[in-house]
C-alpha cells in the first residue's frame, strides 16, 4: 500500500509498505478518507520543530471499516473516528479516562508521531490504518456530519474542548479568554467550544487578522493580541486558555485570569525552560492545567456537539484537498488543512 512517510522539513515522499493485517479478533483495518493537518504537523513539515524523519505521516483522521475481527465492535463499510494515541481501554489508566498513557503501549504512543514514542505505528495519509482494541478505539461519525468536518475531532478539536468543557461544565455562563497564536487550529476550537456551550463573554486574542475572522464566525469576540504594542491585562476571565506558545503570552494569561480561576495552556513552549509568573498564580489561587489531550477520553462529547449543529469547525478549515496533493499542501500556513479521498 502507499504511505506519505516524512524525511526531513519540507520532504516527504510516498512509499510502497506492507499493508497491515488483523492479528486479534478485536482489530480492525480502515482506509482513511479524511485526513486533518494537526497544528503540531505544521510545525513538524517546517522544521520549527525537529522530528528526525523517516517516518509514517498524519494522525487525525476519518476512515471506513474494510475489514474486522468478530469481537471489534464495528462492520466493514462503517464511518469512523480513528483517535491518534493508541488506547487498550482495559488498563488502569484508560478506566479512569487517561487515554494519553495507556498502559499496553509505550508512553506518548500514536499514528502518525513515531519519534514521541520511538515506535511506528502507521499514519493517516496511507492507504490503510491498522486499529487494535477497535472495540474501544473506534466512533462511528454520527448521521448527517461530514468526514471533512470530523476529520481532526480526535485531536486538534478534543485540544480546544477540553480546555473549556470541564470548567464550564463547574461555572455555566462563565466568562472565556483564548490567548492565541501558535495552537493556531487549537485556539480556534476553543473559542468555537466555549461559544457552544453557552459561555458569557468569549474573547479571542490573536495578531492573525486571518484567524480572528475564523473566530468571529464561530461567535466569538476577536481582538489583536498585540502584546509587542503594549497590550496589558485589561479584563479578568474565569476561564482562560494560552494557545500562544511563548512565555510572554503565557505570563497574560496568568494576569488575565481571575482569582479562582482555571488556565489551561494548550500549546507545546518548546524551550528549555520557560518562566511562568507563579507569585501571581499563587495569590490569584488559579488551576492551571497543561499536557497533552485524553484523545479518546475527550472527543465523543465534543463530536455529539458538532453532530447538534453547535460546534463549527468547518469555519476553521481554509483548504480541503485531494490527498495526491498533501505534500505541496503540508506546509501551507493556513490554520486546517483536509487531505480527503
Amino acid at each position: 500500500m502507499q504511505q506519505l512517510t516524512f524525511l526531513a522539513p519540507g520532504q516527504f515522499e510516498w512509499r510502497d509498505v506492507p499493508a497491515p493485517t488483523l492479528r486479534a479478533d478485536t482489530d480492525a483495518i480502515v482506509a482513511p478518507i479524511a485526513v486533518a493537518r494537526c497544528d503540531l504537523d505544521f510545525y513538524i513539515a517546517t522544521g520549527f520543530v525537529s522530528y528526525p524523519g523517516p517516518f509514517a505521516f498524519g494522525h487525525e483522521t476519518v476512515g471506513r471499516v474494510v475489514e474486522a475481527g468478530p469481537a471489534a465492535g464495528v462492520a466493514p463499510g462503517d464511518v469512523v473516528i480513528v483517535p491518534f494515541q493508541l488506547s487498550c481501554g482495559r488498563c488502569g489508566a484508560c478506566r479512569r479516562g487517561f487515554t494519553n498513557a495507556c498502559e499496553a503501549y509505550p508512553f506518548a504512543a500514536a499514528y502518525g508521531l513515531k519519534p514521541t514514542s520511538k515506535t511506528e505505528f502507521g499514519g493517516a495519509l496511507s492507504d490503510l490504518m491498522y486499529v487494535p482494541f477497535a472495540d474501544h478505539m473506534l466512533v462511528r461519525v454520527p448521521d448527517g456530519v461530514g468526514p471533512e468536518v470530523a476529520a481532526n475531532v480526535s485531536d486538534n478539536i478534543a485540544d480546544g474542548w477540553r480546555g473549556v468543557a470541564g470548567p464550564l461544565q463547574q461555572r455555566p455562563g462563565a466568562s472565556v479568554l483564548v490567548v492565541a497564536g501558535l495552537a493556531q487550529s487549537v485556539g480556534l476550537y476553543a473559542a468555537g467550544a466555549a461559544v457552544a456551550l453557552g459561555a458569557g463573554r468569549v474573547l479571542y486574542l490573536d495578531d492573525d487578522a486571518g484567524r480572528r475572522a475564523r473566530a468571529a464566525a464561530l461567535g466569538a469576540e476577536a481582538e489583536p493580541l498585540a502584546l509587542d504594542g503594549g497590550r496589558t491585562p485589561d479584563a479578568q476571565f474565569e476561564i482562560v486558555v494560552e494557545a500562544a506558545g511563548n512565555e510572554a503570552a503565557l505570563a497574560f494569561a496568568v494576569h488575565s485570569c481571575a482569582p479562582n480561576g482555571v488556565m489551561t495552556s494548550v500549546a507545546i513552549h518548546f524551550g528549555a525552560a520557560t518562566p511562568v509568573p507563579l507569585t501571581r498564580a499563587y495569590y490569584k489561587g488559579l488551576t492551571f492545567h497543561t499536557g497533552r489531550v485524553h484523545s479518546r477520553a475527550t472527543f465523543p462529547e465534543a463530536l455529539a456537539c458538532i453532530a447538534c449543529g453547535k460546534l463549527h469547525p468547518e469555519h476553521v478549515t481554509h483548504r480541503i484537498v485531494p490527498f495526491a496533493e498533501a505534500i505541496d499542501a503540508m506546509t501551507d500556513p493556513g490554520p486546517k488543512v483536509i487531505f480527503t479521498r
